[in-house]
């Protein structure tokens, strides 16, 4: 998208979509950088409680640095989507008293050797140890969402069914951790049963909208979340109904074409012709980025291609905007006739923040994220070096920690410094440790870890070292 900068011309509307989560939260934040999120925390007896979609479980407050009140929480949606309200989680239908997840889960570990006991006891038929070996498991996922580990949390998920197949919190709860991997057909086949087995849950419509939408089926999406409002207000729940209302209206009469990785929708004013250029010209990219990722997306990835009246009515975008990814990647391409090396740049851009929201399970930090992007569209820092530097030297640079969360609020001249600014440290990091190197800290930033230890445990240095270590990147390699 084009703007008017002296730094950069080419900015995305990632920043605003995939940062602005409207749902409030508390986030406890532990002394090893990891954060968890949780609709309420409360002090206990030395311990700190808190509750979440899964149950309610606690931790030893020695290992809690601080906790912020009224945050928001991680959101890879563009509308945040939360996890399963406690209205139907397994943890209040098969442990009331919360002693199942108590003996499952103390001092920082999950107790093997009891759910062990509780699977021998099942597989012998004691009364009540089938859903006592569930609800095991369940707390066992939900230690491991909170230590960031969405694969073993689904693992332990998916256990727990194989003791209570029929139970809607567990299928729910499942659903969701697939919608977090961003496997939205996996998603749907949980939260499908579940929608049978309990249509009476908001909640299960919201998860299941959010699925269809994510698997490029607006109709049933709208459905889903017209019935979820129907059975409680949720302003999230609105906000993704008015959006898809908007899509569905503008895209009733749009052609279709898909190809591998993506599924395209296009108005008569793009030629079916650009839109196979299009879609041949992202399948290039996809290989590329997933390459230079080392990550391939499990599902299509959602493109619409509209007129520039249409981009400006749908998206609300502001006038500068050129492109959005809000999950799909929307592009304005009237008066184009074929691929233009513009239009390719930007098709890159939009194409690595879908890799990279994904990968990192919504938690890159925006200035990695926009780095990242712009990077792999083939923008350097020669242009900006100068002023760069000179704005270190002048004890300007701004600190990377205060570019990790939205930058909505960022302005002219500031907004532009903070994306050559987030483009020359991921050069150097680019340029120096390699892209495997950066891989593997996005990999820590996935698994839990705050964006700084994650550095820390890849390249040894801290915010500050990146900091230097990159103005002198750029001083020996473009300043004179």
């Amino acid at each position: 998208m084009r703007r008017a900068a002296r730094f950069l011309p080419l900015l995305t509307l990632w920043t605003i979509l995939f940062t602005a989560a409207p749902l409030r939260a508390d986030t406890i934040v532990l002394k090893n950088g990891r954060r968890i999120w949780a609709t309420k925390v409360f002090e206990k007896d030395g311990k700190i409680g808190y509750e979440t979609g899964a149950g309610i479980f606690s931790l030893s407050a020695a290992l809690v640095d601080h906790i912020d009140r009224g945050g928001e929480p991680d959101a890879d949606f563009g509308v945040s989507i939360a996890a399963p309200s406690t209205e139907e989680g397994p943890a209040r239908e098969l442990d009331p008293a919360g002693e199942i997840s108590r003996r499952t889960v103390h001092d920082g570990a999950i107790d093997r050797e009891y759910i062990a006991i509780l699977e021998i006891d099942a597989r012998q038929g004691k009364p009540g140890s089938g859903d006592a070996t569930a609800m095991a498991h369940h707390a066992a996922a939900q230690f491991e969402l909170n230590r960031g580990d969405i694969e073993k949390a689904l693992g332990e998920e998916k256990a727990a069914l194989i003791y209570a197949p029929e139970q809607p919190g567990l299928l729910m709860t499942a659903g969701y951790l697939h919608l977090r991997l961003s496997e939205y057909k996996q998603a749907l086949s949980y939260l499908e049963k579940a929608e049978r087995l309990a249509p009476q849950s908001p909640d299960v419509a919201k998860l299941a909208g959010w699925a269809y939408y994510r698997s490029n089926k607006i109709d049933e999406a709208v459905r889903e979340w017209k019935r979820s409002l129907a059975l409680r207000a949720d302003a999230d729940v609105q906000a993704a109904l008015d959006k898809a209302i908007r899509d569905k209206q503008e895209e009733k009469n749009y052609a279709e074409n898909e190809s591998a990785h993506f599924a395209l929708k296009y108005s008569g004013e793009a030629a079916p012709e650009l839109a196979r250029a299009v879609l041949r010209t992202l399948e290039g990219h996809f290989s590329s980025v997933e390459a230079a990722l080392n990550y391939t997306p499990p599902d299509r990835i959602g493109v619409v291609l509209y007129t520039q009246q249409a981009f400006g009515d749908i998206t609300r975008a502001p006038g500068w905007a050129g492109a959005l990814n809000d999950g799909r990647l929307r592009i304005p391409v009237q008066g184009l006739a074929s691929v233009s090396p513009e239009l390719s740049r930007v098709l890159k851009h939009e194409l690595t923040h879908s890799f990279l929201t994904q990968k990192s399970r919504g938690m890159c930090p925006v200035w990695l994220n926009e780095g990242l992007a712009q990077y792999l569209e083939g923008r350097r820092s020669g242009a900006e070096a100068a002023g760069l530097v000179r704005a270190y030297d002048e004890k300007q640079a701004k600190p990377l920690g205060s570019l990790e969360g939205s930058w909505m609020n960022l302005q002219g001249d500031e907004a532009n410094y903070a994306y050559a600014w987030s483009l020359a440290n991921v050069e150097y990091l680019v340029q120096t440790d390699g892209m495997a190197d950066v891989v593997k800290i996005l990999d820590r930033i996935a698994a839990g870890r705050s964006t700084e230890h994650a550095l820390r445990d890849v390249v040894r240095g801290d915010y500050g070292d990146l900091t230097a270590d990159t103005v002198d990147y750029l001083r020996q390699t473009y300043v004179p």
